[in-house]
């Protein structure tokens, strides 16, 4: 549910990166914080180990106004994909409007990302949150690397879900930009049928959308 803050005019809604360790939930992070245009976004936190895996969590606020006259503010998090940690995973998922699942197409990841799936499942559950009703997309990263999935293959186990799958190669900046627009329709469109988000705030699908996306493109190559 979006956080509403009438005083300030400002809607914050919560996106979290989830999937196993080392499958570049902080990459995406790290893109979409680079190519955004510095207007709309904030300053990226990362918590880190010794060995540079995401300890806690990164945080990626993103502001932009619609023609309603609210703010919208997304905070986008990762978790740390360690099973060790799965008690952070839980609390970082708490309050969670959108999930982007990031997945490693590679074959010898087919374990860690079915266990990491079932655990976002069974943690979604423990924040009374449901995997089926919940904005949700799945990215297969890494494409650019050896012995990874076939796309045919990974689009025919994810079929019946009606969940998107995009490729990536998130390293390089590719299906980055893809995955968060992906989810931010499937966000956009989930709050506009269950609180009327549209006509109660002023903004289209279209506006929320370019709100974000529109800033990719002035940002590239600065």
């Amino acid at each position: 549910m979006p956080q509403l803050n009438l005083e300030t005019r400002e809607i914050t809604l919560k996106i979290v990166y989830y999937g196993p360790a080392l499958s570049g939930k902080t990459t995406n992070l790290k893109q979409i914080h680079a190519m955004l245009a510095k207007q709309v976004r904030g300053d990226m936190v990362t918590l880190d180990t010794q060995d540079d895996r995401t300890l806690y969590f990164d945080f990626l606020p993103v502001e932009f106004g619609v023609d309603g006259g609210f703010k919208i503010k997304l905070k986008l998090f990762t978790v740390p994909g360690q099973v060790l940690h799965r008690s952070t995973r839980r609390v970082v998922l708490a309050g969670a409007d959108a999930v982007a699942f990031i997945a490693d197409s590679q074959r010898s990841a087919s374990s860690a990302n079915a266990y990491s799936y079932r655990d976002l499942e069974a943690n979604l559950r423990a924040n009374g949150l449901d995997i089926h009703q919940l904005p949700s997309v799945v990215q297969f990263n890494k494409r650019d690397l050896e012995d990874i999935k076939p796309l045919e293959e990974v689009r025919k186990a994810w079929e019946g879900t009606g969940i998107p799958t995009i490729p990536a190669a998130a390293a390089k900046g590719e299906g980055v930009i893809e995955t968060f627009e992906a989810l931010l329709v499937r966000l956009f469109r989930h709050l506009d049928q269950r609180h009327s988000f549209g006509q109660k705030f002023g903004v289209s699908e279209q506006q929320f959308i370019q709100g974000v996306v529109g800033h990719f493109q002035e940002n590239k190559g600065a």
